[in-house]
C-alpha cells in the first residue's frame, strides 16, 4: 500500500496520457481510500468503496456502518478533509478532479 501511495505522489501519474494509466489511477485512489476507511472503522468487513467515473470528474463514495460514520468523519470534519486532501493531491497529479463522499 505504501508503494501505491507513493507511486501516486511521485509525479509518474502527470505524464500519463492514455485512458488506461489514468483509469489505473483512478482505481489506485479507490484502494488508498478503502485501506485508510478500512484501518478508521471497528467493523472494516462492512466498508464499501465505490468508484463512479465521469468524464471530467470522479467520486468515490464511502459506505459503512452507521457507528463508523464518526469515526471516517472525524471530529469537526476533519478525518474525512484529511482524506479529501490526500485524495485530491494525488488527483492533481493524474489531472482528475476527484469528490470523497461518506453515504448513509
Amino acid at each position: 500500500m505504501i508503494k501505491t501511495f507513493l507511486k501516486l505522489f511521485s509525479g509518474n501519474g502527470a505524464d500519463a496520457k492514455a485512458s488506461d494509466d489514468i483509469d489505473k489511477g483512478a482505481r489506485e485512489l479507490e484502494h488508498l481510500v478503502d485501506y485508510i476507511v478500512r484501518a478508521l472503522v471497528d467493523h472494516p468487513e462492512l466498508v464499501r468503496v465505490i468508484s463512479e467515473v465521469g468524464e471530467e470528474s470522479n467520486s468515490i463514495k464511502i459506505s459503512c456502518k452507521k457507528e463508523d460514520i464518526g469515526k471516517v468523519v472525524g471530529k469537526h470534519g476533519k478525518t474525512i478533509m484529511a482524506i479529501r486532501s490526500l485524495v485530491n493531491g494525488a488527483a492533481g497529479r493524474l489531472n482528475k478532479k476527484v469528490a470523497v463522499e461518506v453515504v448513509d
